[in-house]
């Protein structure tokens, strides 16, 4: 099954990732080759399966979708992996996974993508059912780093138990949870950080499942942040803690 990934950063790290297969690029006509496109037109050039480029009136792109950059890449599905993959990804290194909870709204879920591939996540693990997949929507929120992250579909409490097999303490991040300090030891080491949805937060039997939950103190006068920056601060807090 085929879909269309649009945006320049978007196509250009599919294309540089080189996990997906890649049928064809079409580029708006008087857009030019220079920046993020020459990069694009360089990478198809190169690829060991030479790749169709066309030059299309900008209203076909339009159609794909109004933020598409002057590029479309039409592209197989995004190809998932699984928890044992993402286990052996760390070679070595205490893993650091991301666990989300039926998470529904794709810019929320590239953010928290983009974070977890900066900070060197070795995966995220979302549920097989009521959560957002990876669309292309969500590499375009993503920038691209989608095509770069180890992103497994799994019942949730099977992942959780998979993770405690293999010593890996699983911290819930909600907002019925004991406030999170900034220097706290469960951070540290071994870590699977899960996520809850926007409006419900963990779910009884995801949050019974964790070792222990934790919320972001907030100094403020709203209640919480968005699950996309609330994971987003918890993500760089186990970074700093596990250096």
């Amino acid at each position: 099954m085929k879909e269309l990934i649009y945006s320049r950063n978007a196509v250009y790290e599919v294309l540089r990732a080189k996990r997906r297969q890649i049928f064809s690029i079409e580029i708006a006509e008087g857009v030019q080759d220079k920046g993020r496109i020459e990069d694009i037109l360089k990478l198809a050039a190169t690829q060991e399966q030479k790749i169709k480029v066309s030059r299309v009136p900008r209203p076909k792109l339009d159609k794909v979708h109004q933020n598409h950059q002057g590029v479309v890449a039409e592209v197989d599905k995004y190809p998932y992996s699984d928890v044992i993959e993402i286990l052996e990804h760390a070679k070595g290194e205490q893993p650091f996974v991301l666990l989300l909870d039926s998470l529904q709204d794709p810019q929320n879920f590239g953010t928290l993508i983009r974070t977890a591939e900066a900070l060197g996540v070795h995966g995220i693990v979302i549920p097989l059912a009521r959560a957002v997949d990876v669309t292309p929507a969500v590499v375009n929120a993503s920038s691209g780093a989608s095509e770069h992250m180890l992103i497994a579909q799994s019942n949730l409490s099977q992942a959780i138990d998979a993770l405690k097999e293999n010593d890996i303490w699983v911290v819930g991040l909600d907002q019925a949870g004991a406030e999170l300090e900034a220097n706290s030891r469960h951070l540290k080491g071994a870590l699977g950080l899960v996520v809850g949805s926007e409006g419900e937060g963990l779910h009884d039997l995801v949050r019974k499942k964790c070792d222990i939950v934790l919320k972001l103190p907030m100094k403020g006068k709203i209640e919480s942040l968005n699950a996309a920056v609330a994971g987003s601060v918890a993500l760089y807090l186990a970074y700093l803690n596990r250096k």
